[in-house]
């Protein structure tokens, strides 16, 4: 009895896993050099995944790939200040971790919490993000489904529609910093979830 018990539960906690994975949404954000990523480059990548009800399942890597001084001094004005202010520069040069690095780090732990091309990638404004994943990060990009959930879009449809519930949204820190900005993108959708999807018999 207890042996059948203890395989009863492994297989109730692999179901749930299962359930999980299928209902999973991967969270990007980036910080990069720029906004072309023709030109430039991806200073710094933070991942987790959620289930659909917007728990965070697993944290993943948060990583600061380095790019050389070239890249680093052609930054435009706000990108010079905003990534010395937080030391996300200085972090860059000191870090050893390139695109391929960063790539094989993303994709093993996506492997490990989702199905190939079954969760989708959100995030604010996550179709910049994914411009570069595309460009640097390709075995990433084939892991993901092509939908995109992003934050953005719920945000300016709010701003327009219900300006009093979205004047109630979270104050944002504003770090610039990547897993912070993560984390406060998944808050927000938390709120407007609260605030705006609301349940038919409300």
């Amino acid at each position: 009895m207890a042996r059948g018990s203890s395989g009863k539960r492994r297989s109730q906690a692999h179901a749930k896993k299962e359930l999980q994975s299928m209902s999973a949404i991967v969270w990007m954000d980036m910080e990069m050099s720029g906004l072309e990523p023709e030109t430039e480059r991806i200073l710094e990548v933070a991942v987790l995944v959620t289930d659909g009800e917007l728990k965070v399942v697993a944290e993943g890597p948060n990583l600061v790939l380095h790019q050389p001084d070239a890249v680093l001094e052609a930054m435009d004005e706000w990108n010079t200040s905003h990534h010395g202010q937080s030391g996300l520069t200085k972090r860059v040069r000191e870090s050893t971790i390139d695109e391929a690095q960063a790539s094989a780090a993303l994709l093993a732990f996506l492997a490990e919490h989702t199905k190939k091309r079954k969760a989708p990638l959100a995030g604010n404004s996550i179709h910049q993000d994914r411009r570069f994943v595309a460009r640097y990060l390709p075995e990433v990009e084939d892991w993901l489904h092509y939908r995109n959930v992003d934050v953005s879009t719920i945000k300016e449809l709010a701003q327009r529609w219900y300006p009093k519930r979205y004047s109630g949204r979270p104050t944002k820190k504003g770090s610039h910093r990547a897993m912070d900005d993560l984390l406060e993108s998944i808050e927000e959708l938390k709120y407007y979830r609260k605030a705006l999807f609301l349940p038919t018999d409300s």
